[in-house]
């Protein structure tokens, strides 16, 4: 059996111009054979396309190749700039990611006559930055970066796009009959809502951690990623409760992310990260229940990035500075919390007799009851 026997089966219409646009060029190369990872499961094959790889004058012009059997792209006035675009396309099997780096220009859907594949396909587009103005059948609308917003291909629609990064998820239309009602419900509209954004959160870490996902995990993320979609863009009780674990995973990176760019804040605390993650406070609670609740994870992590800080020797500040940048204004109370957190003094650290702190063994873990175990991981990832 060989590398190709891995491959789940590719949205041949969908992807085919992607992988002859890479295949025109030399320096391009052809599609990459999907990887082994250490344990010999095969990684999701990837195309990727850069137009840095073609003579310049016909950059633009292998551009426009690449989308032609879904978009239609705008004439380019100056072809002797060049043209820089760049795409890396993961075949999921029933679905398609894409991340796209794309120099300005306008784009029309593919006339039904004119199309030489029967592309129906729905377009879930992010962009990361840049700005995209469609005109569709009902009307125009406009999305900058964070909101996700919706193109169904097999409609008449045409627009621009700025200088953008952005992120696709291509969804066929006969993928999952609640997925394409709750696309249809949408189409040709931006998902600017509270749960429109924690579905772009879904795309980024997505784009994050593709790269190293197993082949052999794809009919697991193919459910999520379709019960992310229902949750967010159709919300019904049994949607969101179907989409709770990435749902829940999504928050809690959200969550870690923002006490992290807030641990020198002395005003941070729950209720800003509540209204940061626009949650309940209930949600809160349960989210933060493992970790002893939020106050206690936000001191956690000060006292970590404490401890980094007075283990590293070219950080010659003295400990009470280190302590105060961190939000305790008390030295004798910043060094009782950091033994109690960790066992020894911030002296010990500073004099070099402790460079790392203790983590819960795994056997802590397996000998658990299993509805503690998650609670038990969540702290040992903690920290």
């Amino acid at each position: 059996m060989n590398a190709h026997d891995h491959i789940a089966p590719s949205d041949i219409s969908l992807d085919r111009n992607f992988a002859h646009a890479a295949a025109a060029s030399a320096i391009n190369g052809p599609p990459p054979q999907p990887k082994r990872s250490s344990s010999g499961a095969f990684s999701i094959p990837a195309f990727k396309f850069d137009t840095s790889g073609v003579p310049i004058d016909h950059q633009y012009e292998s551009w426009r190749k690449s989308f032609s059997s879904m978009l239609e792209l705008g004439e380019c006035r100056d072809r002797s700039r060049g043209f820089e675009g760049k795409q890396t396309v993961w075949d999921l099997g029933s679905l398609a990611f894409s991340r796209i780096r794309t120099g300005a220009l306008e784009f029309a859907s593919v006339p039904g006559h004119a199309r030489r594949e029967a592309l129906d396909h729905w377009t879930l587009t992010l962009p990361l930055d840049g700005s995209i103005s469609t005109e569709g059948p009902a009307g125009s609308f406009q999305g900058g970066a964070g909101i996700v917003q919706v193109h169904s291909l097999g409609r008449w629609f045409e627009g621009s796009v700025t200088d953008s990064d952005m992120l696709v998820l291509f969804v066929p239309r006969d993928s999952d009959p609640e997925v394409a009602h709750a696309l249809s419900a949408s189409e040709f509209s931006t998902v600017d809502t509270a749960m429109g954004r924690l579905l772009s959160d879904y795309f980024i870490g997505l784009a994050k951690r593709l790269p190293a996902v197993e082949a052999d995990n794809l009919p697991e993320l193919v459910g999520a990623t379709q019960a992310m979609i229902r949750a967010c863009l159709l919300p019904s009780p049994g949607n969101i409760e179907e989409a709770q674990a990435p749902i829940a995973r999504v928050l809690l990176e959200k969550a870690r992310r923002v006490v992290q760019s807030r641990l020198f804040d002395p005003l941070f605390n729950a209720k800003v990260l509540r209204r940061e993650l626009a949650i309940s406070r209930t949600g809160l609670y349960r989210m933060f229940e493992p970790f002893g609740g939020v106050m206690h994870y936000l001191q956690h992590q000060r006292l970590l990035d404490a401890h980094a800080a007075l283990a590293d020797p070219n950080d010659k500040r003295r400990i009470i500075e280190i302590a105060e940048q961190r939000c305790f204004s008390d030295g004798a109370e910043f060094s009782r919390a950091f033994k109690r957190e960790f066992g020894y003094t911030p002296s010990e650290v500073r004099a070099g007799r402790k460079s790392s702190w203790p983590s819960r063994p795994a056997g802590e873990i397996s000998t658990a009851a299993p509805e503690e175990r998650l609670g038990l991981l969540l702290r040992k990832l903690h920290g």
